[in-house]
């Protein structure tokens, strides 16, 4: 964590996320939710109940390894959940995490992070605009960039679109980044990077993944 974090980024970007994704959810189709996500195996209904759950553990001090099978396990108690009941959940989850997150003083601010990137993987399918560049970018950067300082990836000069900022550790900048900021969070979140939309050197595009 960076020695200015503040202790409500992440509580923020849950409600922002909460304030425009949900809005945007109750629009949406049923049948629409059936549609494959980026997440092997999972429906944009999966995704959800995934997020919903996790933020309700969050929420009441009940968290676990979330392991791939933890929040298979999630999943699949959701899946007979009418529609409405496992939006609710969701809803209530973002609500519920944001104190908590404030509370842990830093441990959970992944889980936010991990949620907004989520947020992504049902605009996509849904056709929403912006899916990896949503409200909440701003904090969603901070996040992503504090969770590069302790995931090995070599640090990293990011020229963005008006900005720039470093990932990674290191005391000497060892690869550089140009590009906008949806592709950069499909690069460190392996969301299909489109080639064509960024110039990377010094590194792989592997060696800047977070979320594996």
């Amino acid at each position: 964590m960076t020695s200015d974090r503040d202790p409500h980024r992440a509580a923020r970007l849950l409600d922002t996320e909460r304030d425009v994704l949900l809005p945007e959810l109750r629009r949406t189709p049923s049948a629409a939710f059936d549609l494959p996500t980026i997440c092997t195996g999972w429906s944009v209904r999966d995704v959800l109940a995934h997020c919903a759950a996790a933020l309700t553990r969050v929420a009441n001090g009940n968290v676990h390894r979330f392991t791939p099978e933890d929040n298979e396990a999630d999943v699949e108690e959701r899946r007979s959940w009418p529609l409405d009941r496992l939006l609710t959940e969701l809803e209530r989850g973002y609500s519920g995490a944001a104190p908590a997150l404030v509370a842990a003083g830093g441990r959970f601010d992944a889980i936010a992070l991990g949620e907004w990137v989520h947020g992504g993987d049902v605009r996509e399918p849904l056709g929403l605009a912006a899916p990896y560049a949503s409200r909440g970018a701003d904090d969603a950067l901070v996040l992503l960039t504090d969770r590069t300082r302790g995931r090995g990836v070599p640090r990293t000069r990011v020229h963005l679109p008006g900005r720039e900022l470093d990932l990674g550790a290191g005391n000497a900048v060892a690869a550089e980044l140009t590009t906008d900021v949806e592709t950069l969070v499909r690069l460190c979140a392996g969301r299909r990077p489109d080639p064509a939309r960024y110039e990377l050197t010094g590194a792989l595009p592997a060696d800047l993944l977070v979320f594996r």
